[in-house]
């Protein structure tokens, strides 16, 4: 008997996911314990026995723990930030900033919720021009970024001076967040009082 190519008896056995290379589990253990526990908690050592890599390994790819440090947040950060924008494009731009308080609510609410890791990094290593803090500051400024676009696009007066106060009414919630468990409504509030009166004043000196 001759099977057709739709016969499920001709069907391959799925093929279990290949498993991470060593970069890889590296920078995936370095985002859970950096975030979790600080930097300075976490020694090569520790961070080898979580990647299931020797040392030996890790200094093959990173030079040091700074560098693992700066290439996680590299790596990391992306998927952090998008967590915070909505993808439609369906959205006025007052409810695009709206959401990413909205989407700092839910995570906040998660029991793996320590805060901003771009603050956090940057407030840790207490050092500027290190490397990862100034992929930190990169990602901060992505967001600045999304609120001020969104600032002109609604008509905003002072649109970047709005985008500032927003981001660091965002910080604040964070933290805050971080040490309470869930942001306050207050937050969402504050973000949806300051747009509206740049708005408005925008409207005004038309």
């Amino acid at each position: 008997m001759t099977l057709s190519m739709a016969d499920p008896g001709t069907q391959a056995a799925p093929q279990p996911a290949p498993k991470p290379k060593p970069r890889e589990r590296v920078l995936d253990a370095a985002a859970r314990l950096f975030v979790r526990d600080g930097i300075h908690a976490v020694g090569v050592d520790r961070l080898a026995d979580e990647a299931g890599v020797s040392k030996r390994s890790i200094y093959q790819h990173f030079e040091s723990k700074d560098a693992i440090v700066a290439e996680m947040l590299r790596e990391y950060g992306p998927r952090v930030v998008a967590t915070y924008f909505d993808t439609t494009d369906a959205l006025p731009p007052r409810e695009r900033v709206l959401y990413v308080y909205d989407a700092l609510h839910t995570a906040a609410e998660a029991g793996d919720f320590f805060g901003c890791p771009f603050v956090n990094v940057a407030t840790e290593l207490r050092d500027r021009e290190h490397p990862a803090a100034l992929v930190a500051q990169h990602f901060k400024l992505e967001l600045t970024d999304f609120f001020e676009r969104q600032a002109v696009a609604a008509g905003a007066a002072s649109a970047h001076v709005l985008a500032v106060q927003l981001t660091l009414l965002f910080d604040g919630a964070a933290a805050s967040a971080a040490m309470c468990g869930g942001t306050p409504l207050a937050a969402k509030l504050a973000a949806a009082q300051l747009f509206d009166a740049a708005v408005a004043a925008g409207a005004d000196a038309d």
